[in-house]
């Protein structure tokens, strides 16, 4: 199934009025920039690791999925989205200590998009009325700030991000899918640092996979451990058994800013990119099919005069390579191998105006170059 499929709104049987879901095609994904989306880019593998703690099938015992739910349900939200002729959606969210201020709501870009006025619906059907507090297309992250909530509707905790829980990790989706609030599906993490699409061709890195249900209505709910931490905000599903959610180290960076500032400013490399293919690595000499071929170099951005992009092309047995310009294969003091190891980086380690060195395949060479990063462009 090859498009990727918005949770945002309940199926117009469940619930009157409410709009279909959206959708965006996927594609190759560049994620740092003007993404060039001309070659095949290998979705990185999932991540291995030891299983995570596993919920205890007998409840109401410590660590079982019913007490999970039951002490994280008070303070996951429906979130309900009034666009300005007065159609409502519907998705999720929960409540968050981060960021100044008291407790605000989580939930999703995609969620609150259409709207200009925002109701909650708290346990027991107590409804609360919202305000828009920041949103960020680029992490498909916003928050809401609540007029007031119940009392048992206290912040959720999130999880450790260094590491973060790895794959085998079972987790609790929580959520309103077709507007059926409190509903609750079981999994495990199935993948971890994913790319996700964003607008412009840029990419959401960092992305926690889960074969844990997510329905429409299920977006901006938390993804939670059997410890009763938040993985991952609940974002999309690219087909049976896979959904996505924005990761935990992503969403403690974004969120605390968008309550600070109303928004998140994304740091900017101006590339285009294709991931070294066995082919490409032959062609280039490499040792290793690792780093990432710069394709295209942004007129006016970042790295114009500090990278060369390929502008040949050179073709053995049938495939295209593009040639004659750099390899990334490290930033900082990270190595590149894959899209996602550049996008994590950019996303979760840098700032609009850091300088960062880069590291380069050049003629054969490797050779550093250092590059004071810009802000991402606006959608």
């Amino acid at each position: 199934m090859r498009r990727r499929q918005f949770l945002a709104a309940a199926g117009a049987g469940l619930l009157g009025g409410t709009a279909g879901c959206a959708a965006m095609e996927r594609d190759g994904l560049a994620g740092v920039g003007a993404a060039d989306t001309t070659g095949d880019a290998d979705a990185p593998g999932a991540s291995g690791g030891d299983t995570g703690p596993a919920f205890d099938s007998a409840a109401p015992e410590t660590g079982s999925a019913s007490e999970v739910y039951q002490q994280a349900v008070p303070s996951v939200v429906g979130v309900l989205v009034y666009d300005p002729g007065g159609q409502a959606a519907s998705g999720s969210g929960f409540v968050t200590g981060l960021g100044p201020g008291g407790p605000h709501v989580v939930t999703n870009q995609h969620v609150v998009a259409p709207g200009d006025r925002y109701r909650l619906r708290f346990r027991g059907n107590e409804w609360r009325s919202a305000t828009l507090v920041g949103t960020d297309v680029y992490s498909d992250l916003a928050v809401l700030r609540p007029a007031s909530r119940p009392d048992p509707a206290t912040p959720l905790p999130w999880v450790e991000t260094d590491p973060e829980p790895p794959v085998g990790t079972e987790v609790l989706a929580i959520g309103s899918p077709f507007d059926l609030g409190g509903s609750a599906s079981r999994g495990i993490v199935s993948g971890v640092d994913r790319l996700l699409p964003a607008p412009n061709n840029f990419s959401i890195p960092d992305a926690v996979q889960t074969d844990a249900a997510l329905n429409p209505g299920n977006s901006g709910g938390p993804i939670v451990t059997a410890g009763g931490e938040v993985a991952a905000v609940a974002s999309s599903a690219g087909g049976e058994n896979i959904g996505f959610g924005i990761s935990a180290a992503l969403s403690k960076r974004v969120v605390p800013r968008l309550i600070a500032d109303g928004e998140f400013r994304h740091a900017y490399l101006g590339v285009g990119i294709v991931e070294v293919t066995p082919t490409a690595a032959e062609v280039y000499g490499l040792s290793d099919v690792a780093g990432l071929i710069v394709t295209r170099v942004v007129s006016g951005g970042p790295t114009g005069g500090s990278l060369e992009p390929a502008t040949d092309r050179q073709v053995r047995r049938g495939v295209a390579v593009p040639t004659g310009g750099d390899v990334l294969v490290g930033i900082g003091d990270r190595d590149v191998e894959t899209q996602a190891d550049l996008s994590n980086y950019l996303a979760l380690e840098t700032d609009p105006g850091d300088t960062v060195p880069l590291t380069v395949v050049r003629d054969g060479q490797r050779v550093t170059v250092d590059v004071t990063l810009g802000r991402r462009p606006q959608p």
